[in-house]
């Protein structure tokens, strides 16, 4: 691949850390012990949605991109995106999707408390697996502690003050949980256009590049986490909550992690970028096709074999 030039600055990379800290808090605001005690009790679904999320996908894009020979800076930003955790959007689109929304906040919530630790271990990991990325891990030197906090920060800070703030003042949750997505949904897309229109050339030029992976990366996912749930046995509310977590990942994580980290890997910028674009599409289209089909038969079915 050809060195890219993209057009950031550092003022981006503080406006993408304040969108995720909004994002977590205002996801976290109706998180209370018992949703952990509860997850505790009947931890099947949850469980299984993590596995799939922090070690099936993470793996299955190492293996991908290795037998498929991807570009080794394309392939790195693919397997940072797989080792990010579920993107806040998730809940939403399950609700819509009539999936069962408490499994996804749940993941949501697990998910990102695990992130601080499994999304650098991951990465480093199956970059280092990965013989034609490894020469270039060595070469851009991760510093791993950093990435750590990073995580820490932008993920497990607002989350612990969410769920401090939100058990203060239980009905502040209803007030401003619309508010704060939305501030977050408009900024994320102001960011993603100002980016656009200062490197259309570039992002037009390299679009074959990127644009198929990322389609065929977050199809991957979303296939993996409703099959994968699927077949554990479990109802169609929880597949199709598991699959919506496990593709919806946080694009806005990785690209803050790439500008503190590796400002000039301009291909996992690329991959980052669009995914952060493309899961919403990808999920918002299927959960309203799945909107529209009941789940009625489907449970009922489940639950004569149950029986059975």
């Amino acid at each position: 691949m050809d060195p890219v030039s993209l057009d950031f600055n550092p003022e981006t990379l503080v406006a993408l850390n304040v969108m995720i800290a909004i994002m977590m808090f205002g996801v976290s605001l109706e998180l209370k012990p018992d949703d952990f005690k509860r997850i505790a009790r009947n931890p099947k679904a949850p469980i299984i949605g993590l596995v799939l999320q922090f070690l099936i996908l993470p793996a299955a894009t190492c293996a991908a991109t290795w037998l498929l020979k991807i570009d080794p800076m394309l392939a790195m930003g693919m397997m940072l995106v797989a080792s990010c955790p579920g993107g806040t959007f998730s809940n939403i689109m399950t609700w819509v999707a009539r999936g069962n929304v408490a499994v996804s906040v749940s993941m949501t919530a697990v998910s990102s408390v695990a992130a601080s630790v499994l999304t650098p271990l991951n990465f480093a990991l199956y970059s280092w697996l990965n013989p034609h990325t490894r020469p270039l891990l060595t070469e851009i030197a991760m510093d791993p502690i950093g990435l750590l906090l990073v995580v820490i920060m932008v993920l497990g800070v607002p989350l612990v003050l969410g769920m401090l703030v939100g058990g203060r003042f239980p009905g502040l949750s209803r007030k401003v949980e619309k508010p704060l997505r939305l501030f977050a949904m408009g900024l994320m897309l102001l960011l993603a256009a100002i980016a656009f229109f200062k490197n259309t050339d570039q992002f037009l030029q390299h679009f074959n590049l990127f644009f198929f992976l990322v389609v065929a990366h977050n199809a991957l996912a979303l296939f993996l986490g409703y099959w994968g749930a699927k077949l554990s046995g479990l109802p169609p509310a929880d597949c199709r909550a598991i699959s919506l977590e496990v593709g919806i990942q946080n694009g806005a994580l990785a690209l803050v992690i790439i500008f503190t980290f590796f400002p000039n890997a301009s291909g996992m910028l690329l991959i980052a970028g669009f995914w952060g674009v493309w899961h919403l599409v990808s999920g918002i289209t299927l959960s309203t096709y799945w909107s529209r089909r009941p789940l009625e038969a489907s449970v009922q079915t489940h639950q004569i074999q149950n029986k059975a």
